[in-house]
């Protein structure tokens, strides 16, 4: 399931399109509208842009990487478009494999290159009224370098 919405997602329904009895790892990711930006300015929400045809092209082709690094994974996608509020969900990834570590290798594979490639645009709007366009890649961090102290 690869698809672009306009309507609230419903996380069972996608992991549900890529369950099945060979599934013994299934790994879901939900991007959920937050109150603060990167930057730390708050925000009362933001709006989703897409060029549909070339987010979904993208999205199938972020797919095909993962099944090439992870092997026997099936992947659902799904954004959300429009005005969003904080705590609504923007984004589902679902990678479901026999495996749990290709469960969660692909699905993290498949947000980051998401958030990174696909035809997709963020603007967050700030308590002050005033909004920004934003890059709609996420902030890498070093996890093991942020949990050794």
């Amino acid at each position: 399931m690869f698809s672009i919405v306009r309507d609230p997602i419903d996380p069972r329904a996608v992991e549900a399109s890529v369950r099945s009895d060979a599934c013994g790892g299934v790994v879901t990711f939900l991007g959920i509208v937050r109150e603060l930006s990167d930057d730390g300015r708050r925000v009362t929400g933001l709006s989703y842009e897409a060029y549909e045809p070339m987010a979904l092209a993208e999205f199938d082709v972020i797919a095909n990487e993962a099944r090439d690094r992870f092997g026997d994974v099936r992947l659902a996608m799904v954004h959300r478009v429009g005005d969003l509020t904080i705590g609504e969900i923007a984004v589902v990834v679902v990678a479901a494999s026999a495996h749990r570590g290709d469960a969660f290798g692909a699905c993290q594979y498949a947000i980051d290159q998401l958030k990174a490639r696909a035809a997709i645009w963020k603007k967050e709007h700030y308590v002050d009224g005033m909004g920004e366009w934003r890059a709609n890649a996420c902030a890498t961090h070093d996890h093991q370098r942020d949990h050794a102290h």
